[in-house]
C-alpha cells in the first residue's frame, strides 16, 4: 500500500481563508466537549470537503499537526459513510492533544452524529 492510499485527496479539503469563513458564516454549528463543527450543504457537490482548525492554545506546531493528522485519519476512516454534499470544519478544542487514537475517533463520530453528518 503506498502513502498516497492512506490519505484523502486535496479535493476533499477546504482549504482557503475565503472558503471557511463562507462556512463559518453561513453554515450551522454543533459541538461536543472535544470539537466544534460548523456545515454548509452545498446540493451541487459530488463529494464533502473538510477543514481543519487547532489553535496555539493546543500547543506547539509539532503538536497541532500531529493532532490535525490524527483528525484527518479519524475522518478518512469514515468517508464512506458521511454526507457528500457538505462542507465542513472541525476545531479542536484544548483537551484534545491528550487522547488515544481511539478516544478521539469515539468523539469524533459523536459530534458528526449531533451534526447529523453520519
Amino acid at each position: 500500500m503506498k502513502l498516497g492510499d492512506l490519505q484523502m485527496k486535496k479535493s476533499y479539503r477546504v482549504k482557503h481563508e475565503q472558503e471557511f469563513q463562507k462556512v463559518f458564516k453561513r453554515g450551522n454549528s454543533c459541538a461536543n466537549r472535544k470539537f466544534v463543527i460548523y456545515l454548509l450543504e452545498k446540493p451541487e457537490q459530488k463529494h464533502f470537503r473538510v477543514g481543519l482548525s487547532v489553535g496555539k492554545k493546543i500547543g506547539n506546531a509539532v503538536t497541532r499537526n500531529r493532532v490535525k493528522r490524527r483528525i484527518r485519519q479519524g475522518v478518512y476512516e469514515l468517508k464512506d459513510s458521511l454526507r457528500q454534499d457538505v462542507d465542513f470544519l472541525i476545531i479542536a478544542r484544548p483537551s484534545v492533544e491528550e487522547l488515544s487514537m481511539d478516544e478521539l475517533q469515539q468523539n469524533l463520530i459523536h459530534v458528526l452524529r449531533l451534526a447529523k453528518l453520519l
